[in-house]
């Protein structure tokens, strides 16, 4: 059995808006069995465009259920039958959510009467509800509302099932089926050509602009998760309703996708990006002297009155500079905010701290290192290349970073990382570095030495 299911909202996503009329249709794919229709005070106003639209407004809802009321009655319908609508995912998100919120869980399978609808009648200019049921002369008798919708629904379903000459119906039924989740506009090919390799992916509008960026292991497996976990909220059902098409680029390993995918956001800046796209703090090492005359050394967030030594984008880059300082000149990791000062000296356990911690160092001397280390900062500055898997087996990917603002990212031959800095940089694409590229590079860098080249 199906129940055809058509609702009237208070807006465009299950999370905030509230169902205002729901109506439910139960057939056996031939005949109607059984209707049920109902107002549903949504205990929130109705925007005016939506009661222009349906011609639902305040007043009629004022003396009707609200959903508690009638979650019952709805679920019983609803329970051990496939649940369809003119694009499913929009009714069924609604109804869902408000039954959880009385303790109703529905489990229901899905139909979708749009991408069936694209699959068995082909090459209409439109799907939507109206201009389909014009097309096969189906009657609705009360546009925009719940029934009349609903009813119109049923019939065009009955049109679906007698037409099905190649059983797609059966085929969206069965588990594991991408049509019960994948939004409206979205082909099914899109996603079945997509390799589950490390990569990114781009979601797409009906102009081909692109809406979100994302890097994924598995680019099948991760895409899919976007639209098969039902949630409610205003962002996630919004990039439902527009995503038309997914792009995506192959890159072999997670440091590769991981440096494309920032370059991409911040290239295109996605209207569904969120993380990459905030203010990038700055950060430096700094010093001053303490109540013994120890000369100290610490990584901060910059401000308008503090002098740094050096800068970096990230906490993280600064705190890394200072462990390579404190071992190279011999400071203390105490003196340098590297650890509690309550513990035993990591530096001493190490044997490269000299001992100025315990007052066993001659201060002067120590801060004789100290302004070494500073020094040192000035013409400090990283050039580096980390190679990774590529594509195949005759190629590896390369990231470069030179001198701290030149970055470069490409795909080159495995006995590329024998080559000198000049060469590799010409068989790669320049990229804008930022922040978060920086910080990945020194840090995959850091932990996998062996696949890491450093220039002079």
């Amino acid at each position: 059995m199906y129940a055809i299911v058509d609702i009237e909202t208070t807006g465009g996503n299950a999370s905030t808006g509230s169902i205002t009329e729901i109506a439910i249709v139960i057939t056996d794919g031939k005949e109607i069995m059984h209707t049920y229709c109902s107002l549903v005070n949504p205990l929130q106003p109705i925007p005016i465009f939506i009661e222009k639209l349906t011609g639902i407004s305040d007043a009629m809802v004022k003396n009707a259920p609200v959903f508690g009321q009638i979650a019952h009655e709805v679920f019983e319908l609803l329970q051990h039958k496939t649940f369809v609508a003119h694009n499913v995912n929009f009714d069924f998100s609604f109804v869902a959510h408000q039954l959880s919120q009385h303790g109703l869980a529905l489990q229901s399978r899905k139909l979708c009467t749009v991408r069936l609808s694209r699959k068995i009648i082909q090459e209409l200019p439109s799907y939507s509800l109206g201009n389909l049921c014009r097309s096969l002369n189906i009657p609705i008798k009360q546009r925009h509302r719940a029934m009349g919708d609903a009813h119109a629904t049923a019939l065009l379903f009955h049109h679906l099932m007698e037409n099905d000459k190649h059983k797609h119906i059966q085929q969206m039924l069965k588990k594991g089926s991408k049509d019960a989740y994948l939004p409206i506009h979205l082909n099914n090919d899109d996603l079945d050509k997509m390799p589950n390799t490390p990569g990114v992916y781009y979601f797409h509008d009906g102009k081909g602009k692109v809406l979100y960026v994302g890097k994924a292991k598995r680019l099948q497996k991760r895409v899919i998760s976007h639209f098969s976990n039902n949630s409610t909220s205003k962002r996630k059902q919004e990039l439902i309703r527009l995503v038309q098409k997914i792009s995506y680029k192959e890159y072999g390993n997670e440091v590769m996708m991981s440096v494309m995918e920032s370059i991409e956001i911040k290239r295109i800046w996605p209207r569904f990006n969120r993380s990459q796209k905030k203010f990038e703090p700055q950060f430096g090492i700094c010093s001053y002297m303490d109540q013994r005359g120890v000369m100290r050394l610490g990584v901060v967030k910059k401000k308008k009155n503090i002098i740094t030594h050096h800068s970096f984008p990230l906490q993280i880059d600064g705190l890394r500079m200072m462990h390579k300082l404190a071992k190279e000149f011999s400071l203390c990791p105490k003196m340098c905010f590297l650890q509690d000062e309550k513990i035993e000296c990591v530096g001493r356990e190490e044997q490269f701290c000299e001992g100025v911690c315990e007052e066993s160092e001659d201060v002067l001397a120590y801060n004789l290192k100290v302004s070494k280390a500073i020094h040192s900062l000035k013409d400090y500055q990283y050039s580096l290349a980390i190679f990774g898997q590529g594509r195949n087996e005759k190629e590896y990917s390369c990231v470069m970073l030179d001198k701290n603002d030149f970055l470069a990212v490409g795909f080159v031959p495995i006995y590329a990382m024998q080559w000198k800095k000049d060469k590799l940089k010409r068989n790669l694409e320049p990229a804008a570095v930022n922040a978060f590229i920086r910080s990945l590079v020194l840090s995959a860098a850091e932990s996998n030495p062996a696949m890491t080249v450093e220039f002079d």
